[in-house]
């Protein structure tokens, strides 16, 4: 049902099935080494360009996902995937072999909550039995895009964040899994008028404050009514951000929030800046570390607010501003 302006409530709540999710070497050298699923030994994958690595982590997580569902590519109704490159092209070319119908998608880093956001509301109106969500970044890739060529060995300041090289999938049904999604609430597309790319996590901190506002107003709900509240990657930078501008609105989320961007890199050790970035980032991290915790019952009730922020090359070199767009997504424990 609709829920105030901008959510929807999920009266037979669809549920996560299964899940799965493939990391970089530097992603495995982190503090969350021992819950991913798999880490690569050579961020190529064994393939010949950072592209085709790319889209080869998309292969890996599909399979992973809809094997441990005990299902098969073809029980897929609907594929919503989606990555940071031009014309999604490490999806397109991911899950070409697959042929799953597919639903391709650009939120920038909030892809995850897009796709899992769409996927749920599929799954729940009776359009499919299974659908999968599943998004995906390289930190080579990503930075050959929207940055400087590796080789330029440019200066990064302390405000930047590191694209995290992974990809998660995620299986969603009707029948009872390891969590289930009870709502969602979708983002407008926001502008403080940040004009730096290398500060990611304040062009999107405005964004994220926006939705979780907007989520507590349409669901009659305060920050006291989670365990956590989970960003994407807004990184150190961002995360004061966020909690600042939503104690002006009377929030206090100080002690539950979590960002995926600090959780899965040791900033000081691995010298990554701000902390994680990318459309992998805020996927791998649910995947492989906090949905066992909703799983288990550590956790009883999250909101996952993957972060966005949605510029190109061509929009930072003509000195356009950098908007950002969040996705908030209310996950549960099944038998909650």
């Amino acid at each position: 049902m609709q829920k105030g302006k901008q959510s929807l409530c999920f009266t037979e709540a669809p549920f996560i099935i299964s899940t799965a999710n493939i990391v970089g070497k530097k992603e495995g050298e982190g503090p969350l080494a021992g819950h991913f699923d798999v880490i690569g030994e050579d961020d190529k994958f064994g393939q010949n360009t950072w592209e085709e690595a790319e889209s080869t982590l998309q292969k890996e997580a599909f399979t992973m996902a809809v094997g441990r569902a005990g299902l098969k590519k073809e029980d897929i109704r609907y594929l919503f995937a989606g990555d940071l490159l031009g014309q999604t092209m490490a999806t397109s070319f991911g899950v070409l072999d697959f042929q799953v119908p597919l639903f391709g998608l650009y939120g920038a880093c909030s892809t995850c909550g897009e796709s899992l956001s769409l996927g749920a509301m599929c799954v729940a109106a009776g359009y499919a039995d299974h659908v999968v969500t599943m998004t995906s970044s390289h930190f080579a890739s990503a930075e050959k895009q929207f940055r400087f060529p590796l080789e330029y060995a440019n200066q990064r300041p302390k405000s930047a964040t590191w694209t995290v090289t992974g990809s998660a999938a995620f299986v969603l049904g009707k029948e009872r899994g390891m969590a289930k999604i009870t709502g969602i609430t979708t983002g407008k597309i926001v502008d403080f008028g940040i004009k730096d790319s290398m500060n990611m996590g304040a062009a999107m901190a405005p964004a994220a404050k926006e939705v979780i506002r907007q989520h507590f107003e349409d669901f009659g709900r305060s920050e006291k009514e989670y365990d956590r509240i989970i960003t994407g990657d807004l990184g150190t930078v961002g995360q004061k951000i966020l909690i600042d501008l939503l104690l002006k609105d009377g929030y206090d989320i100080s002690k539950i929030h979590s960002d995926c961007g600090i959780e899965i890199f040791d900033a000081e050790r691995q010298n990554t800046g701000a902390g994680g970035s990318g459309c992998g980032c805020s996927a791998v991290t649910l995947s492989a570390y906090f949905l066992k915790q909703i799983e288990d019952g550590t956790l009883k009730r999250i909101l996952f607010v993957p972060t966005g922020a949605l510029l190109s090359t061509v929009s930072f070199n003509e000195g356009m501003t950098v908007p950002g767009i969040a996705h908030a997504v209310v996950i549960e424990h099944a038998d909650a």
